[in-house]
């Protein structure tokens, strides 16, 4: 089934709840909000960090579907990092859900006249919708002035730590970087709007900033890391990439042992890199494959097919279960871009069957791989040729 044009978001939505109901309403609707983002009345906006509400980070892309320019109120006064859906016309179960900024988007979050806030689609309210609240260590500045957001964002309602250590990625250019990727565009966007945006995190700047959440994390809501950044083809302060990473890893866990797991999104790197990962500290590795049929990662992901090599990719990824163990090797992969246009598969049957493919050759070994849903962030060239991203459906 494809969408019509004389669909309104609303059919769409309720046709493809009833038609997929063994598939919670919960997810559609996420699904839906994730690919098309989120319009925020200024009553929903926060107060960046004099309010009582978490603000959005921007803690690697900004997976928003408007530069920052062109976001109005939203560009000074943050949205929130996460919603929480509940209730309302489908009865959600509790939903978060990352906020991706669309003004343009049909789902809209306001306040209503007694108060709480209501997330509409196309003008009907659907849900209710709960904020994170401000977590006391981003009320605590580093000794230098940065901020906690900035520095160790967390997400997903504070359990992950998001260290971007590397603002900036080394595949640069139309040859080289991910047709869906906006990291380098979104690093120029802050520094242009005069946010801070620190372009390589020092160490001694991420471990005073993971000192003070764990201060005043009382309640151990943060359980994970994540270290991350752009590829580095080169190197990065003198060092590659499996060190230049690793070193914060290393640091992290002879300061703080055991406080939380350790993981990494980076490059499928040679064996011995891999271990040397493993040997700082690390539990997880997420070695991103992004999209699984061979020409479409050739065209999407150039600077990988040109450094390493889909097949190379796919092997590392495999010599990487041997060193972690299959269950803690995730890699991540686009959902939804591989109907991309004009490369893309024409037909939603086509486009599952290839990322089924992908799933099966990875699960037969042991190794489940996660998904990341695609937002077509203007500045990129996929974003810029798919505004609306893939189908539903």
């Amino acid at each position: 089934m494809s969408t019509t044009a004389s669909d309104s978001r609303t059919e769409l939505v309720e046709r493809l709840v009833t038609r997929f109901s063994h598939i919670p309403p919960e997810a559609v609707l996420k699904e839906d909000l994730l690919r098309t983002g989120i319009a925020f009345d200024g009553s929903a906006l926060t107060d960046n960090l004099e309010g009582e509400v978490k603000p959005k980070s921007y803690f690697i892309f900004s997976f928003d579907q408007k530069p920052l320019a062109e976001l109005g109120e939203a560009a000074t006064r943050r949205p929130p990092e996460e919603i929480a859906l509940t209730g309302g016309l489908y009865g959600l179960r509790r939903t978060i859900v990352s906020v991706r900024v669309n003004p343009a988007s049909p789902y809209r979050v306001a306040r209503e006249k007694a108060g709480g806030l209501r997330l509409s689609l196309e003008g009907r309210e659907i849900a209710d919708v709960g904020l994170p609240p401000m977590p006391e260590y981003y009320r605590h500045a580093l000794m230098n002035g940065k901020s906690v957001l900035e520095t160790a964002p967390t997400i997903q309602w504070g359990y992950l730590i998001y260290l971007t250590v590397l603002r900036l990625c080394q595949y640069f250019g139309a040859k080289e970087e991910c047709g869906f990727c906006d990291i380098n565009h979104n690093w120029r966007q802050h520094k242009r709007e005069g946010r801070p945006y620190t372009g390589v995190k020092p160490v001694e700047d991420v471990l005073e900033a993971l000192a003070l959440i764990d201060r005043y994390d009382t309640e151990k809501v943060s359980k994970a890391y994540t270290l991350t950044g752009g590829s580095v083809t080169s190197t990065v302060d003198g060092l590659a990439e499996a060190d230049f990473y690793g070193r914060y890893a290393q640091a992290i866990e002879e300061r703080f042992p055991g406080r939380w797991i350790g993981k990494v999104v980076a490059q499928a790197l040679p064996r011995a890199d891999v271990q040397r990962y493993k040997d700082y500290g690390i539990t997880i590795y997420h070695p991103n494959y992004e999209v699984w049929d061979k020409r479409l990662f050739e065209l999407i992901s150039p600077g990988k097919q040109r450094y390493v090599g889909r097949e190379e990719w796919h092997r590392r990824i495999l010599d990487a279960a041997e060193v972690f163990g299959a269950r803690f090797v995730i890699p991540n992969f686009v959902a939804g871009v591989e109907m991309e246009e004009p490369f893309g598969f024409r037909t939603i049957d086509e486009a599952i069957a290839s990322t089924t493919e992908g799933l099966d050759y990875f699960m037969s070994r042991g190794i489940t791989p996660r998904f990341t849903t695609w937002c077509p962030e203007p500045t990129t060239p996929l974003g810029r040729d798919n505004p609306d991203g893939a189908p539903l459906e």
